[in-house]
């Protein structure tokens, strides 16, 4: 007690000195608390964006095995093509074994399949192979008749006729054609759920009338406004798509949406309509209904794996490898878009930890300057209270105490003045990301057709709650603690700096006392 009473003393008898070093530290603590709020902050961004966007991997043709393959056997293109089709694809069975793994969170996949339709040419990669065939016809004429042909018999020559050759030659046709590719006017795309339709959730696809249907079990669709204007088509009218191997095997589909592809991602100027305009949208269940009834039909399945990290891709990969995937696929990610698109937000959390690192390092040293001239400026006082029998020890923990006090106080002011700036600063980090995930939220929905309800109080005044469709992967999370950014735990951070920095420089004071010698300060000072 007694110590503490002395420290308080002496701060109040040296007020100047206190005050300059009380100013030093509300500049390190305020800085301090800024700095760690930009880290909150930009925490946050980079947590919302990646709940977002979750680290993905599929399954696609590695091209460059299938190639080099394809050269070191000198095949001729026929023979590539039929060696392409002899390649198996990924089957449903294969992705729910791929999916069974510690490594994934959730999977999804659709269906391709190419299907015929009236009066539309299509279009595919294929090869015209023509050959021919030359066929001689040997014929016999009879002169058994005096007059046949209208003419005598040679003098002198055969009575039983004379034999003559013809030559015919006939091209044949035959289509060698990549029977992976998709085979008829029209695509049928199957979705399992909304989460899975990305072309929708990135806004690729707009719907511009009627919805997409959350009924993924009926025989609903959507299609394109081209398909819609061709064929003046409307929402609730009804289509009916071929089987390409079948021509009796029909279904029907319900339009019950009509969407547009964005223009602006594309700048193909050599097509009339864009590449999604044959594109029919419908569920995975209506794909499956039409190849229960014809086996023959070749479907494409494109399976999306959702990690729990990223740092588990790689063993991903080789799990699957080692299931049995076929050398001429392989695991794709998008771990590379996703730091592309936080870079910049990560350049400021570096550029924060920079800046915190600087102030505490300028700080720390301006402070055991200053510690160092006020043990100097007391030496007389230490002697003193050396002599009188203070132990070193006890007379260490009295400018401790000191120090610790004024550090106190000044990172009280320091973290109020930081909290009023770092909201500030933290609010122009955020305030465009809670902005955009709102709008980014009603975009979705807009493009699914859906109507995006404001909450509303009801009869008792209470905010009722509305149901937001979940849309997976563009799941947002708002930043609602956005005045909060000086919290507790930064609170914590900060004392936990003034703790340092108080430690830090008591130390000088510390081996100072314990290197004076009470009888030479006072020698000195006679």
């Amino acid at each position: 007690m007694y110590i503490f009473k002395n420290a308080w003393k002496s701060i109040i008898r040296n007020k100047g000195r206190n005050i300059l070093i009380a100013i030093i530290i509300i500049v390190i603590s305020s800085s301090c608390a800024v700095s760690l709020a930009i880290l909150k902050s930009a925490s946050n961004i980079v947590a919302a964006y990646n709940s977002k966007n979750p680290i993905e991997a599929t399954i696609s043709m590695n091209r460059e095995v299938l190639i080099t393959k394809l050269r070191e056997d000198n095949k001729t293109q026929e023979e590539m093509i039929n060696s392409f089709n002899d390649i198996k694809g990924i089957t449903e069975e294969e992705i729910i074994n791929y999916a069974n793994s510690d490594y994934i969170k959730e999977y999804y996949y659709t269906y391709t399949l190419g299907v015929d339709a009236k009066d539309l040419t299509e279009a595919t990669d294929s090869l015209v192979k023509e050959t021919t065939e030359v066929k001689t016809e040997t014929s016999t004429s009879s002169w058994g008749s005096p007059y046949q042909g209208g003419k005598m018999p040679p003098r002198g020559g055969n009575m039983g006729g004379r034999t003559t050759s013809k030559k015919t030659t006939t091209t044949k046709t035959e289509k060698i054609f990549n029977e992976k590719a998709e085979n008829g006017a029209f695509t049928l795309v199957g979705y399992n759920s909304y989460e899975d339709m990305k072309e929708f959730v990135s806004g690729n696809y707009i719907i511009t009338e009627g919805t997409v249907s959350n009924d993924f079990n009926s025989s609903n669709c959507v299609i394109s406004e081209e398909l819609s204007t061709l064929n003046k088509l409307t929402i609730g009218d009804k289509i009916t798509v071929i089987d390409t191997n079948n021509t009796k095997n029909t279904y029907e589909l319900t339009i019950t949406g009509i969407y547009k592809e964005n223009t602006e991602s594309s700048n193909d100027m050599t097509t009339m309509f864009s590449a999604s305009a044959n594109n029919i949208i419908t569920n995975v269940n209506f794909i499956k209904k039409m190849l229960e009834k014809n086996s023959n039909l070749t479907e494409n399945i494109t399976p999306t794996f959702i990690l729990k990290d990223k740092e588990d891709i790689e063993e991903f990969s080789k799990e699957v490898e080692s299931k049995g995937l076929s050398e001429y696929y392989m695991v794709t990610n998008n771990i590379e878009e996703i730091e592309a698109a936080t870079k910049s937000i990560n350049n400021v959390k570096t550029f924060a930890t920079t800046f915190l690192i600087i102030t505490l390092l300028i700080g720390g040293i301006v402070l055991m300057v200053i510690n160092m001239i006020n043990i100097r400026e007391r030496k007389y006082e230490i002697g003193v209270l050396r002599t009188i029998g203070l132990k070193k020890s006890k007379l260490s923990l009295q400018f401790m105490f000191e120090l610790l006090i004024v550090c106190i106080v000044g990172l009280s002011l320091g973290a109020v003045i930081g909290t009023l700036t770092s909201v500030s600063v933290a609010n122009k980090l955020l305030e465009s990301e809670i902005k955009n995930t709102s709008e980014e939220y009603n975009n979705i929905s807009k493009n699914f057709g859906i109507e995006n309800k404001e909450p509303e109080e009801n009869q008792e005044g209470q905010v009722e709650k509305v149901n937001r469709y979940n849309f997976g992967v563009a799941n947002i999370n708002e930043v609602n603690s956005i005045d909060a950014v000086v919290d507790f735990k930064v609170l914590l951070e900060l004392l936990a700096i003034g703790a340092f920095l108080t430690l830090i420089s008591s130390l000088v004071s510390m081996i100072s006392i314990s290197r004076f010698s009470p009888l030479t300060i006072l020698k000195e000072r006679s």
